[in-house]
């Protein structure tokens, strides 16, 4: 019985492994994605010697791919069936509209680009890992196309700023101020039910305008999604809050003129406009809350998570 199961176990095997090249050909292209973000942790924390052609580097990154392949090789029949079913989950993925092989490359690209500018780059992989808190659930709230979170948007745009002239260009950010005005002025904090976390959809929030931050957040998000704006929600690790793209640096500068000299006057009198600037330059706007005005402090600056709506 015993031989059986192991004939049997060898067949499968053979059966779930790779042709040559193709497996030597896979390992190598994973090590490389592994080597990449470790090397540069690797690079940023420990000192340089100042060595001639940074010899020291490169002998770092021969060891760590060596290193690397030898683990990948010894692992390889359990990696290889991992990675095709991983691949399984791109493609169904890819072809749903969610999370896919596009998604992982942003995903990829971005951590790397940020990682090679940042101090602390194992924050940058830390923030990749930890799950975004009812990701699942804060999508399907954000129903930005329901008919009742379209016209709160849209009664919003005419109720503040309508009469400002001469922006025909920022007319996009301007309504989505307006949109947080509205939202700014009638939220009440309340907190969720003892002991469970309750999700509510930005549709369900326009009927008494409370909740916790994570309903505010989405509201906030469903809202400025509502009239063209491009929102995203923060993750802080206690706390979640929406962001609003601006754009550019330029972009930047006619809000921050805007807010302060046109649009949110007293509210921002002498104070700082507060936002983040992502991976590829792009400058998001703080919309929490406890902001009287866009870009007002942010409660926790920290980020750990972010889910974008575009």
């Amino acid at each position: 019985m015993a031989k059986l199961n192991t004939e049997t176990l060898k067949k499968l095997k053979e059966k779930l492994q790779v042709k040559k090249p193709w497996d030597s050909v896979i390992i190598f292209a994973l090590n490389i994605l592994i080597a990449v973000p470790v090397f540069i942790i690797i690079h940023q924390n420990i000192i340089d010697p100042e060595w001639p052609f940074h010899i020291d580097r490169i002998l770092i990154l021969i060891t760590l791919v060596a290193a690397i392949q030898l683990i990948l090789r010894m692992l390889k029949t359990v990696l290889i069936i991992c990675l095709a079913l991983y691949f399984v989950v791109l493609m169904i993925g890819s072809l749903s509209g969610k999370y896919g092989f596009n998604a992982v490359y942003e995903d990829y690209r971005s951590m790397i680009y940020t990682m090679a500018d940042d101090p602390n780059p194992q924050d940058i992989i830390l923030s990749k890992l930890l799950p975004f808190p009812n990701k699942g659930k804060i999508i399907d709230a954000v129903n930005y196309d329901n008919p009742r979170v379209r016209n709160f948007a849209l009664m919003a745009t005419t109720k503040y700023f309508k009469e400002v002239k001469g922006y025909r260009e920022q007319r996009r950010m301007i309504q989505c101020f307006a949109v947080f005005k509205e939202i700014r002025n009638r939220w009440n904090y309340v907190d969720d039910p003892k002991g469970r976390e309750y999700i509510a959809s930005a549709s369900e929030s326009l009927q008494h305008f409370s909740g916790d931050c994570d309903d505010h957040a989405i509201l906030m998000s469903a809202a400025i999604r509502a009239v063209g704006g491009t929102p995203r929600i923060i993750h802080t690790g206690g706390h979640l809050y929406p962001e609003m793209l601006i754009g550019t640096k330029a972009d930047l500068e006619t809000a921050n003129y805007l807010i302060k000299e046109v649009l949110f006057v007293e509210e921002s009198r002498g104070k700082e406009v507060h936002y983040h600037v992502d991976e590829r330059g792009q400058v998001w706007m703080n919309l929490d809350y406890t902001a009287s005005f866009p870009g007002g402090p942010f409660m926790s600056e920290e980020i750990l998570g972010a889910l974008t709506f575009n």
